[in-house]
């Protein structure tokens, strides 16, 4: 059943974080209806400072790998002056591409399809990758960030932000508690020491960060049950509800999410 919407100023104060200074500045209900998880937005911003986006040049090129409907290129653009390929392999680029001209960044955002196993893109390519909710569903295999990091320009960077677990399963069951929301796609969580493991065995990149983000469980839940309150989208709705049912059972205990950031050597 379609939600009925509060009002935007109602909507707007809900979803003013202190922690997101940047991303307050966006249209609640833009990011309501291009959501396709967690907030992105809050997400890229907490990611921004360890991967270094201050500091690259105006016009510095960065691939968003799994950019969904596009609002992480938006922000990476509009922030950082940034020139950014959105990439992603389920949303049509063409639908990506009018949401990128009314936000008034087409000349600086290019929308394309592409699968993370088959990037069109010639090595150096690029000064910095991110990938925000997404890398965990491709970069688990052992030989993919290699593959992925030719992409950069030496000394570039790539950051992602996952969702986690806080220690890893002992066996091949989930944490007791979270077994009746757990699905098979969840065993690509895990944890920061995990992925600095992971990343630093592979000999692609030096790691810089690999950490925890600290209540990151209540942001994730103020969100799902915004979604579930204010989405058009019914699919969304029943997506987000179930996660805030998991997540208020779960009360940070296990899940949350890990920043990890790399540089090329």
């Amino acid at each position: 059943m379609t939600n009925t919407p509060t009002t935007p100023d109602a909507l707007t104060r809900r979803v003013t974080h202190p922690r997101y200074p940047r991303s307050n500045g966006y249209d609640a209900r833009w990011t309501v209806e291009n959501q396709m998880g967690p907030h992105a937005l809050w997400l890229l911003e907490w990611l921004a400072p360890a991967l270094g986006l201050d500091a690259l040049p105006p016009g510095a090129r960065v691939l968003d790998l799994g950019c969904g409907r596009a609002m992480t290129s938006v922000f990476l653009a509009r922030e950082y002056g940034l020139q950014v390929t959105a990439a992603d392999l389920w949303v049509d680029p063409d639908d990506n591409a009018v949401r990128l001209a009314e936000a008034g960044v087409a000349d600086r955002v290019l929308p394309v399809r592409a699968e993370a196993h088959d990037l069109p893109f010639a090595e150096g390519s690029f000064d910095a990758i991110v990938s925000v909710d997404s890398y965990q569903y491709f970069g688990t295999d052992d030989l993919y960030l290699p593959s992925l990091t030719r992409l950069l320009k030496p000394g570039g960077r790539i950051g992602v932000v996952v969702p986690s677990l806080r220690e890893e399963p002992a066996g091949v069951e989930p944490p007791e508690h979270l077994v009746p929301w757990w699905e098979p796609a969840f065993w690509c969580f895990h944890t920061a020491d995990w992925w600095r493991r992971h990343w630093t065995r592979s000999g692609a990149v030096e790691v810089e960060a690999a950490d925890w983000l600290e209540h990151g469980w209540r942001d994730w839940l103020l969100w799902c049950e915004v979604v579930t309150e204010e989405s058009s989208d019914d699919l969304h709705v029943q997506m987000a509800g179930r996660s805030a049912e998991m997540l208020r059972a779960d009360q940070g205990s296990a899940l949350g999410f890990v920043r990890v950031v790399g540089r090329r050597a």
